[in-house]
């Protein structure tokens, strides 16, 4: 029965059709079917989540089948990231693991079987021969000279193929259907080809392998899949599935395409995804900045803020462009729920605060999470040098800059109001390199009971127990919102952002950090989501990865108080 709680789409409206007319015996069966030849990204779990969403929700089954029929791009390597980002997304597929490759056998049956019926013969045209008979879209194309090849002929030729005996290339066994249908892909599709590689699974055994067409569908059949749901670019590959399954006269599922996803300002190919890893301009397939789930995971995201996001988009039959933000928002959305708050300074600047005692330290109560009062209380120490963000402070403030000056009164979040009375520069640089304030011993806590104000609160880290830090500030890996739209002769790394990755190493963070583990999430007050970086972080070196900024009108004031001090 299905979950009333889901949101309603074509593609469920389809199955509740269909178990109205009990088309498949009132089962719905669904299937994740990667190939293993990169990781998985976003894209993917968008189709992840419909899979096994929809199975869940009509009390069905999803299988996870990796379609294994190309043994020159296909790694274990990425057949086993898969898995873990399948797991990691919060989904099982219990006893339900396949692969294409553990057909072979029996698809090379059904190749025999539509050979025997005259349903397909071997090749002997070159690729270019073949591209050349195939025609055009206005123009019909032309019959191969071996389409009429006698069946015994063919048999014999195709089980030659199998042993080995024909070099790569020199021949192919191709459906005969119709050179002059209307879908090119109609025209004598390719079924096998030569392919003298050593396959991850089956070794050697192999030296023809089926085509993505030929076994997707044939997969799908062998393992009683009702609904076999694909992104739209495969629209066009339908007849062909439906004419296989006819042909066979085995069991047919049926297929749906829906729009993949595509996300602003980045790209969701793997081929390019690879070529990225490949050429250096990114740090492996799970380099944060990656769209990939790994790269996404090592970021910071969490797999509730990508099934939720996957949720919101929805599924829709025309191809668009989602917006990055709504990726953010999402986690946003959770991270402000869940995770714990921390002090850190990314760029510090030293503040001695002259009245307060020299070996005096307190320990100030700082709230975890306002949003949470669960998660409780901790302690922070306070002394009299301290960290400020170099940005908090201005000589010469802006308009609509309220943070420190010259003589103006702040508050330190959880301690104390504090007045700037001198400002310590480099001889030589006439840069600010420390700030001399006096504090108001009355105001402990953050509030003045006078009932005096002041227009902005500050975070800080006490010099002494502070912690060392690397943070990793981390932005859109391409310029343009769509990254694929490229002046003449250039490609799409033209657009890569020279500014997606900036590197801090002397932060300092507060001392309840220390020690936290890989991959731990928090909320750098003010800064925005970090996460401890789950490859590189380690008790002996923190590294922080900026998962995801806030959404406040810092950012604005900081650009304009950077613009200021330009001018």
């Amino acid at each position: 029965m299905k979950n009333e709680k889901s949101k309603s789409n074509f593609i469920r409206d389809i199955i509740d059709e269909d178990l109205k007319t009990d088309k498949y015996g009132g089962r719905v069966h669904t299937r994740f079917p990667p190939e293993p030849n990169g990781y998985l990204h976003i894209g993917h779990a968008k189709s992840i989540c419909l899979n096994f969403g929809i199975a869940a929700d009509y009390a069905g089954l999803c299988n996870l089948r990796f379609d294994d029929t190309n043994p020159e791009t296909e790694e274990i390597e990425y057949a086993e990231s898969i898995k873990e980002d399948v797991r990691w997304l919060g989904f099982d597929w219990e006893d339900r693991l396949y692969y294409a490759s553990d057909y072979f056998d029996q698809l090379y049956g059904y190749a025999v079987q539509l050979t025997e019926k005259g349903m397909a013969y071997v090749c002997d045209l070159s690729i270019d021969q073949i591209r050349e008979y195939r025609g055009t879209l206005t123009k019909p194309g032309k019959d191969s000279p071996y389409r009429k090849r006698p069946v015994e002929e063919n048999l014999d030729l195709l089980n030659r193929m199998k042993e080995g005996e024909f070099e790569e290339g020199s021949r192919i066994l191709r459906a005969k259907i119709d050179m002059s249908h209307p879908n090119m892909l109609m025209r004598d599709p390719t079924f096998y080809r030569i392919r003298k590689k050593t396959h991850y699974r089956t070794g050697d055994k192999w030296c023809i392998y089926p085509t993505y067409d030929f076994t997707h569908c044939l997969s799908d059949s062998i393992e009683g899949i009702t609904n076999s749901i694909c992104t739209l670019e495969f629209e066009n590959n339908r007849p062909l599935y439906d004419w296989i399954l006819d042909q066979l006269e085995v069991h047919h599922p049926q297929q749906t395409e829906f729009a993949r996803l595509n996300l602003s300002h980045t790209v969701l190919s793997k081929r390019k995804l690879l070529e990225l890893v490949e050429e250096g301009h990114v740090r492996g397939w799970d380099d944060p900045r990656m769209p990939t789930i790994s790269g996404l995971r090592r970021r910071g995201y969490t797999p509730e803020s990508i099934r939720n996001f996957c949720d919101q988009i929805g599924v829709a039959k025309a191809n668009s462009i989602v917006d990055l933000v709504q990726l953010e928002n999402s986690l946003r959305e959770e991270l402000n729920r869940t995770a714990p708050r921390f002090m850190a300074v990314l760029r510090p600047l030293k503040v001695v605060i002259v009245n307060y005692p020299e070996d005096k330290v307190e320990e100030l109560d700082a709230i975890n999470n306002p949003e949470d009062p669960s998660m409780g209380t901790r302690k922070v120490p306070f002394s009299r040098v301290l960290y400020i963000e170099q940005d908090d402070f201005r000589e010469e403030p802006p308009k609509k800059f309220y943070r420190l000056a010259p003589d103006r009164e702040v508050r330190l979040r959880y301690a104390y109001f504090i007045t700037c009375v001198d400002v310590i520069k480099d001889k030589n640089t006439g840069e600010v390199v420390e700030l001399h304030c006096t504090y108001d011993p009355a105001t402990r806590g953050g509030d003045s009971p006078d009932g005096r104000r002041v227009k902005s609160t500050m975070h800080w880290v006490s010099a002494n127990q502070a912690i060392d830090a690397e943070v990793r500030l981390y932005d859109n890996l391409f310029t343009k919102r769509d990254p694929s739209e490229v002046e003449e002769g250039t490609d799409f790394k033209s657009n890569l952002n020279p500014k997606s990755l900036e590197t801090l190493k002397a932060c300092k963070l507060e001392p309840g950090l220390k020690g936290v583990a890989p991959g731990s999430r928090c909320q750098f007050e003010r800064l925005g989501y970090f996460c401890a970086d789950s490859v590189d972080s380690s008790a002996e070196k923190l590294v922080f990865n900026r998962t995801v900024s806030l959404r406040d009108t810092w950012a604005k004031i900081s650009k304009a108080a950077e613009q200021q001090k330009r001018t």
